[in-house]
């Protein structure tokens, strides 16, 4: 009985390094991710996702994650086309479609994905003009897209969307576009006015026009501004009253009807 004390402390040893061997040998990875596996380092196959085995001691793993991944680029220094110095930033997406690239292929995909993108920000936004940068957003983030997706291709990396946040411009640069925009606004107040103005006088000229050709219109135009006036009880105002609308006041007062020789209908006056 002395010697089955030890025995049996050394088969509970046994069976304990079993058990942890084992359990270090099953290996549980999510929907999202990916097991590239390494046999005496060499690459074997990419497992997953769920429940599998690896031997242990001889085969290694290394866990790929493959949501899409959201990284700000830092605001980058940048000199324009038409040498104006602006701060420009940036938000890319990125995801791993190659677990086995990512990981064979180089070091840090996230890492150098980042100074990718910086270098390529810095490149593209350097030869385009400020006002185009402003105005065409949308094809600049196109063309970075593709020039960043097709250098990260090659480490099993997807970049999806690239989009200029933010353009940080200069006190004097902005300063300056405020009057430029000023101006533009004063520019087309002053064509506006001068179109309203032209159709203005087009009106004026065809109301000249009917008006030369009725004189009356002329009459009943000026009793119609002096009962607009009238309206007005505070002031006094002395408006010319036209001779051809008293010329028949003038002409009875001259020559008053008579038993003999009654008055003359208004469109028979005298000359």
């Amino acid at each position: 009985m002395g010697g089955l004390g030890p025995l049996l402390l050394c088969l509970a040893v046994i069976l304990f390094v079993i058990v942890m061997i084992a359990l270090s040998a099953i290996k549980i990875v999510p929907e999202y991710e990916r097991g590239v596996v390494f046999r005496l380092g060499r690459l074997v196959d990419m497992r997953g996702p769920g429940l599998f085995f690896l031997i242990p001691v001889i085969e290694r793993m290394v866990r790929v994650d493959q949501r899409v991944i959201t990284m700000d680029v830092p605001p980058q220094e940048v000199i324009t086309l038409d040498n104006v110095t602006i701060k420009v930033n940036a938000v890319l997406y990125f995801m791993v479609i190659d677990p086995q690239l990512a990981v064979v292929r180089v070091m840090d995909f996230i890492r150098a994905t980042m100074q990718i993108a910086q270098t390529t920000l810095r490149s593209v936004v350097g030869q385009v003009e400020l006002d185009e940068l402003l105005a065409r957003r949308e094809s600049i983030n196109e063309r970075l897209q593709r020039i960043i997706d097709e250098q990260t291709e090659p480490w099993g990396v997807k970049v999806t969307i690239v989009e200029i946040k933010d353009v940080e411009l200069p006190q004097s640069m902005q300063r300056a576009m405020a009057r430029q925009a000023e101006a533009e606004r004063e520019k087309r107040a002053k064509i506006i006015h001068a179109s309203g103005e032209f159709e203005a006088s087009k009106m004026l000229g065809e109301a000249a026009r009917v008006i030369a050709a009725d004189p009356i219109s002329l009459q009943l135009r000026y009793l119609q501004t002096l009962t607009e006036i009238a309206v007005e009880k505070n002031s006094t105002i002395v408006f010319p009253l036209p001779v051809d609308t008293l010329s028949v006041f003038l002409d009875t007062l001259r020559n008053p009807p008579s038993p003999e020789r009654p008055a003359a209908p208004p469109d028979k006056l005298p000359e």
